[in-house]
């Protein structure tokens, strides 16, 4: 059964480099810092809700600039160590928009509002490209030599477009910009479009370097 997810006008965010989280995605995190372990308590005793936002390297002259869009997720799970930090287990909930930074003491807290997803394509097409896409990713994991992912196998059984490529995107989206860009396009058509573009040219990428390397081994491409 479906249930309705309510987004909150205020969050606590947490703002981290290299990070894009997404909708539906399971995310382990360890909690060290004093400022995000008062955060933790606090969010523990009320709704266990809190964002993680990108860290907007285009913004260098504000303090932890975020990235406009971000994620808002819940804790699953949460183990407090004996020195004070925690390890959780954030799950993705809803994207959002943050509107405003209401403070920063003693944690930042965000203003924020939910955006909501449009498919951008009828039913069968966007199953349709659901499916290109995921043959795209097992072709790029089976090049890669790597065909043991469990994930991958998960993710073969996923149905709903949106769903997949949300989680597609922040399992194996190896491009910081793109994967920022996927969370903020909102059409999930297009979402999917771009992201079976970026894989399509990781494809052709290794097929050319394996075609240039010839026989030899990884070890002695020096060689050629």
């Amino acid at each position: 059964m479906e249930m309705e997810i309510v987004v909150p006008d205020e969050l606590p965010v947490m703002t981290l480099p290299g990070v894009t989280f997404f909708p539906q995605a399971l995310m382990p995190l360890h909690i060290f810092e004093p400022r995000y372990r008062e955060m933790l308590r606090d969010v523990l005793a009320t709704n266990r809700l809190f964002a993680i936002a990108g860290l907007d390297a285009g913004k260098p002259q504000a303090f932890e600039p975020p990235h406009r869009v971000a994620s808002m997720g819940i804790v699953r799970a949460c183990q407090e160590n004996k020195d004070g930090t925690s390890n959780l287990l954030l799950q993705g909930l809803a994207r959002v928009e943050i509107k405003d930074i209401l403070r920063d003491q003693p944690y930042r807290v965000i203003r924020l509002r939910a955006l909501a997803s449009q498919p951008g394509a009828d039913e069968d097409e966007n199953l349709k490209l659901r499916s290109h896409l995921s043959r795209l990713l097992t072709t790029r994991q089976r090049l890669s030599g790597d065909s043991s992912n469990e994930l991958g196998r998960f993710l073969r059984n996923v149905a709903d477009p949106e769903i997949f490529v949300d989680l597609a995107a922040f399992s194996f989206c190896e491009n910081p910009r793109l994967k920022q860009k996927l969370l903020e396009t909102l059409d999930v058509h297009r979402r999917m479009e771009l992201f079976s573009a970026d894989v399509r040219a990781d494809i052709e990428s290794i097929k050319l370097r394996r075609k240039l390397q010839g026989p030899l081994a990884d070890d002695k491409i020096a060689s050629n």
